[in-house]
C-alpha cells in the first residue's frame, strides 16, 4: 500500500476502535492456516496480508496515534506497536498469546517489539501469554500515556492537534529518518542519501523561512508544506 496521493491537508492519523470493547480484535483464530494446503508458497504467505496492514500503517507518511479505547490482544496488539504514538484508557488490557495456541510468531512482529519494548520485556510479553494493564504496558514503553476513558478522546485530539500544527515537511522527514534508523542505527549509503535529502529540502523550504518568521516575530506560524 502507497500513500503517495495523500491529501496535504492530512498532518496526523488516529486509530481507534469502534465502541468501547475493543481496539481491535486481532486476528480470527479460526482462520489461522492449520489446515494441509496445496499451495507452493507455504502457510506463512497466507498471513502476508495481515503484515502489509501494519506496513502500511507504519509507512503513514504522517504521525499515526493509536487511541487504545479497549482490549488488543495478538495482531491487534502489534497493530498498536505499529502507530508512532500510544495512548490509552486506564481500564485497557494488552497482550500476546501466540505461546498459548501454539505459534512462532512472525519474525517481523517479533523485531518490531524487540525495537520497542527491548528484548527483556518481549520475552516476558511472548512466553507468559500475559494480559498486562495500562500501568504496567506504560512501565514496559508499549504506551506513551493511559489515562480515564472519558477522557481518550480529548487527550489524544489535543496532542494530534499540536501535531498538525507543526511543519508538514518536518514531520514526513523526520519520520522517515526515523523509521530507517529504527531498522538499523547504521545507514546504508543509499539510506544515508536519502536522509541528507530530506534534511536538504527541510532547509531549502518555504516553511523553515515561514518558522523562523513565526519565532521571531513571536506568532504561531502559518506552514504550507512547500
Amino acid at each position: 500500500m502507497t500513500w503517495q496521493r495523500m491529501p496535504l491537508a492530512i498532518r496526523v492519523l488516529i486509530i481507534r476502535g469502534a465502541g468501547e470493547q475493543a481496539f481491535c480484535s486481532g486476528y480470527d483464530i479460526r482462520a489461522l492456516p492449520t489446515e494441509p494446503g496445496t499451495g507452493k508458497t507455504g502457510k506463512l504467505a497466507e498471513l502476508a496480508p495481515v503484515e502489509e496492514t501494519f506496513q502500511a500503517v507504519a509507512d503513514f507518511p504522517f504521525p499515526v496515534i493509536a487511541a487504545i479505547n479497549g482490549s488488543a490482544f495478538g495482531a491487534g496488539c502489534e497493530l498498536a506497536l505499529c502507530c508512532d504514538i500510544r495512548i490509552a484508557s486506564e481500564n485497557i488490557r494488552m497482550g500476546m498469546p501466540p505461546a498459548k495456541l501454539g505459534m512462532v510468531y512472525p519474525h517481523k512482529g517479533l523485531q518490531r517489539f524487540i525495537s520497542l519494548l527491548g528484548i527483556a520485556n518481549t520475552k516476558e510479553m511472548f512466553f507468559t501469554g500475559r494480559a498486562y494493564p495500562a500501568e504496567r504496558l506504560k512501565e514496559m514503553g508499549m504506551l506513551h500515556y493511559h489515562v480515564p476513558a472519558e477522557e481518550l478522546d480529548t487527550f489524544t485530539n489535543q496532542l494530534a492537534a499540536d501535531i498538525a500544527a507543526n511543519a508538514p515537511l518536518s514531520l514526513k522527514g523526520n519520520k522517515q529518518i526515523m523509521n530507517l534508523l529504527a531498522e538499523s542505527n547504521r545507514l546504508n549509503p543509499s539510506d544515508k542519501a536519502h536522509a541528507d535529502a530530506l534534511t536538504e529540502a527541510a532547509l531549502n523550504s518555504e516553511d523553515l523561512k515561514e518558522g523562523q518568521r513565526a519565532f521571531l516575530e513571536k506568532r504561531r506560524p502559518q506552514f504550507k508544506g512547500k
